[in-house]
């Protein structure tokens, strides 16, 4: 059980500079150990939690040593407890995360426990963002349009996120339209050092969704992680960790004129995706620093997921303080952030001689050396220089189908499809831009991007430039304070003019929330099987996910993409070939309406001003009128509507006793899935809509939802009837079952019949049969996502046997009682010649005790095969959760016991 902290001796008050006292801290120099000072600096805020929270329970002394022998420990993968300083969810995981929160609930009283006891223990912040869709676009009236509509179709999931924001302790709800919830967390939720009771500590956190990485931008360590780890945090649970290795990034020089933030950070991408960081900090460092505003780290931060990192992390200096102020932080409180953080050794002085840190590995980049470019046209770190975008486009309509190739044949390369747009007669070609949009917390936290788009669209008005019709512009900033800036800029009028009017505040296009296009460009696509193209300035470009009908996805900065929408294609050598004809018929190229960074600087300058994010801060708790309207009851237990497709009774905790199960192997197993390398969790668990063909669709119309209803599966995220049907049911998943065949079906082995992967599942289900998925490498990458571990636990599988794991998705898959298995290096289904029609036994021990983290396991078919696999339990903790058949039964079962 817990006892006393054995670090209560090094409990300091901080003194106030003009006297009296902040309140008590835990003083790592007062530890008086050499190693302390050679930490990197994301390293520290794990030792400090450690330190704080030691309890001999969850968080031992020996914890605490192997964090400051970090430079010995960490090549061992030792593994260490971390406890957040708080949780953030956004609406898409949140509301699952409620939904379990409220069952849990109900299956303590069924247990004969307190209900009462499942509460947050730390603050738990809420954005409402992932709802509103892009259905108005191009109209002064969008955001009014939308919001009408993400309110109808979302009505009952608001109600009960209103229901838990009012039915559990320390949780926050942003109401819609308020922002991204990764920016309103840097210019608003962000503490960067707590003070609570108390006791100073810096701040942490763990969020839902995986680009909870921008906040360490700001010098506050946080990432993604599944919902069910969340969750467990919220609860008081440490979340278990293997001690990081830590990439040391050097910068140095300045950004060359005219290029941008996006730029920079494409480039950061490839380099550490080629380096490989998973599952390490990535800590940056170096005089380039002083270049860099806060906004340009917090768009590196941001993209941690897409280079593979655990972290993107740029410690509290000056440029930290500086940015607390412009959002309105108060001066007390920044007083008090800098005076913690330097007399507990966590902030960088770069006027002062800068102790040499020890780091994992290294990597340096002159900034002087990045150029323009994007990413594309399926993979986030598949970057593009921009000058050589027209030879790769031909390259990628050449190529076979891959992540760089559509497999167009030559002669059909050059096709022009004729339509007819409201009557108005319009062409469609290979590489055409369909959808323009600025979107996404990425880009749109950064004034210096978005004023530079809107520069680029006062240049391009002025010379007579127009955006064809029938592309779908949008505009959706991360928070109010965007729209302030633009408009006190006067640059807002010339985006509207090409059809960027803002459509609402939150994630949009970037996660597929894309709306329709235009019937008759859509049938120009489809009909014609023509490779479309969207420019986005998001952080996510995989197939099929940001509109069902764009092929090739572009990341770009947010003045680029004005400047593609401009040109209609992106089949254009810019440097070489115009943008289009201005008013008297002349040549207009891209050099003519491109801002220089100057121009850029001086604008940021003159509009990005305090008292604007204090404004728009200062009303977000007070909702809007819709929010305002929604009636909810006020009970603790929540009253599931049978009849609800929205929240639904999920049946996890349904014969759960108060003894663990104990661990499960497999036996003769069957197949359900046989897949290659890449899968995400866009594939496993689409966010996106709902296709009118699927077993989801079929369950909504059975119980009279009219197909305009539907929503996406995202949005439906509370009902587990719906999310195990929409499980592996992405219209562009690739399953070697099928012999080359695209979609969500499979075969059902002991028939051969081909089915809906649900129907297939629950087919062997019913025949009492265990099933298994066999993948390649990076499985389960993408968006942290815990349906994409509910989903197929659901759907019976009792294995994945992959070659490597996303990190979020391995933890995910382990919460949900799931067995992840890796191939010995080497080895793949291919090597060892397993096609999926096999059945497949996984011995394990029946007792937890002899099973050890990282083991050797045996694999055996039917037809004789045998090999050796990892075990991916990577942790103590991870087993003990596998024991008890999950997480979330862990925690309940030692919360009515009273380990808690």
């Amino acid at each position: 059980m817990a006892s006393s902290n054995p670090f209560a001796s090094i409990l300091k008050t901080l003194e106030k500079p003009e006297g009296g006292e902040f309140g008590k801290y835990y003083s790592l120099p007062a530890l008086g150990d050499p190693r302390i000072d050679r930490l990197p600096y994301s390293i520290r805020i794990l030792l400090e939690s450690a330190i704080r929270n030691c309890d001999e329970f969850q968080v031992k002394a020996k914890d605490v040593e192997k964090i400051i022998d970090w430079e010995n420990s960490s090549p061992k993968q030792v593994e260490i407890p971390f406890k957040p300083a708080r949780v953030l969810l956004q609406d898409f995981t949140g509301v699952p995360a409620v939904v379990d929160l409220a069952c849990m609930r109900d299956a303590m009283n069924m247990l004969g426990g307190h209900s009462n006891k499942i509460n947050p223990l730390v603050p738990v912040d809420l954005v409402i963002d992932h709802s509103v869709q892009v259905d108005v676009a191009r109209s002064e009236n969008a955001v009014q349009a939308n919001m009408e509509l993400e309110f109808q179709r979302n009505k009952e999931r608001f109600g009960f996120l209103k229901w838990g924001s009012n039915a559990f302790d320390n949780m926050l709800v942003v109401p819609p339209g308020s922002g991204i919830v990764h920016q309103v967390n840097l210019e608003y939720l962000g503490r960067v050092v707590f003070n609570r009771e108390g006791i100073l500590y810096p701040d942490s956190v763990v969020g839902t969704d995986s680009h909870t990485t921008m906040i360490d931008g700001l010098g506050v360590a946080g990432w993604g992680v599944g919902g069910i780890e969340a969750e467990a945090a919220m609860l008081g649970q440490p979340m278990s960790m293997v001690l990081p290795g830590v990439v040391g990034f050097k910068l140095s020089g300045k950004l060359k004129d005219g290029v941008t933030a996006t730029d920079l950070v494409l480039t950061v991408t490839q380099m550490l995706r080629k380096h490989g960081v998973v599952g390490k900090f990535v800590e940056f460092y170096g005089q380039g620093m002083s270049e860099l505003s806060l906004a340009d780290r917090a768009t590196i931060a941001n993209m941690s997921p897409e280079y593979g990192a655990t972290m993107g992390f740029f410690p509290v200096d000056h440029v930290t303080l500086q940015y607390l102020k412009l959002t309105g932080r108060s001066e007390e409180t920044v007083s008090m952030i800098e005076s913690y953080l330097r007399a507990n050794n966590m902030f960088v002085d770069y006027s002062q001689p800068q102790v040499e840190k020890v780091y994992s590995s290294c990597l340096e980049l002159n900034l002087e050396d990045v150029e323009p470019c994007m990413s594309g046209p399926k993979r986030p770190h598949d970057r593009v220089p921009l000058k050589e975008m027209k030879a790769d486009w031909h390259s990628c309509l050449d190529n076979k189908v891959g992540f760089k190739g559509f497999a167009i044949p030559k002669e059909s390369q050059s096709k022009v499809v004729e339509f007819s747009f409201h009557g108005t007669p319009a062409q469609l070609r290979h590489g055409d831009v369909v959808i323009a949009a600025i979107t996404s917390c990425t880009n749109t936290s950064n004034p210096s991007v978005m004023l530079g788009a809107a520069l680029v669209a006062k240049k391009a008005c002025e010379l007579g430039l127009e955006v064809k019709p029938w592309i779908k512009t949008s505009l959706a900033p991360g928070s109010g304070v965007v729209t302030k800036y633009l408009e006190k800029s006067g640059l807002q009028k010339y985006l509207n003019q090409l059809g960027f009017n803002i459509v609402g505040y939150g994630c949009t296009t970037c996660i597929g929330n894309s709306g329709d296009l235009h019937e008759s460009v859509g049938s120009a696509i489809s009909e014609n099987d023509m490779v479309a193209a969207a420019v986005l300035s998001g952080n996510r470009n995989f197939e099929g996910r940001v509109h069902p009908l764009t092929r090739a996805n572009y990341l770009a900065s947010p003045p680029l993409v004005v400047a593609y929408a401009l040109a209609g294609t992106v089949d254009i050598d810019f440097e070489t070939e115009p943008i289009g004809l201005g008013k008297d018929g002349k040549q207009i190229f891209f050099r003519d309406i491109w801002p220089s960074t100057e121009e850029v600087a001086n604008v940021v300058q003159s509009s990005v001003l305090p008292e604007m994010f204090k404004a728009t801060y200062e009303a977000i708790t007070q909702g809007n009128p819709m929010w305002n309207q929604l009636s909810v009851p006020s009970s603790i237990l929540y009253t599931w509507d049978p009849n609800s497709t929205y929240i639904h009774d999920p049946p996890y905790f349904k014969s759960m006793t108060m003894s663990p199960p104990g661990p499960h192997g497999v036996k003769d197993a069957y197949c359900l899935l046989n897949f290659g390398d890449s899968i995400t969790t866009d594939h496993i668990s689409p966010a996106g809509s709902i296709h009118k063909d699927s077993p989801a669709a079929k369950y909504l119309m059975e119980r009279g939802v009219d197909r305009r209803d539907f929503n996406s599966y995202g949005s439906r995220r509370g009902n587990d009837e719906i999310m195990a049907r929409g499980t592996f049911a992405n219209i562009r998943i690739v399953n070697k079952l099928l012999k080359g065949e695209v979609g969500p079906k499979t075969i059902h082995i002991p028939s051969g019949e081909k089915l809906t992967v649900f129907d297939a599942a629950m087919r062997y289900k019913s025949e009492g049969q265990d099933t298994i998925i066999l993948a390649g490498a990076e499985y389960g990458s993408g968006s942290s996502r815990d349906w994409a571990a509910k989903g197929p636990m659901l759907l019976g599988v009792k294995a994945v046997i992959a070659k490597s794991f996303e990190r979020i998705h391995r933890s995910n898959l382990v919460g949900m009682g799931i067995i992840p298995l890796c191939y010995k290096p080497g080895q793949d289904a291919e090597t060892l010649g397993l096609t999926g029609h096999e059945r497949y036994t996984i011995d394990l021990p029946s007792s937890v005790s002899e099973i050890k983290p990282g083991q050797d396991i045996t694999v055996v078919t039917d037809n004789g095969k045998s090999f050796t696999c990892i075990l991916r339990f990577d942790t103590e903790v991870e087993l003990a959760y596998f024991d008890h058949g999950g997480i979330l039964q862990y925690v309940i079962r030692n919360l009515i016991a009273g380990k808690q």
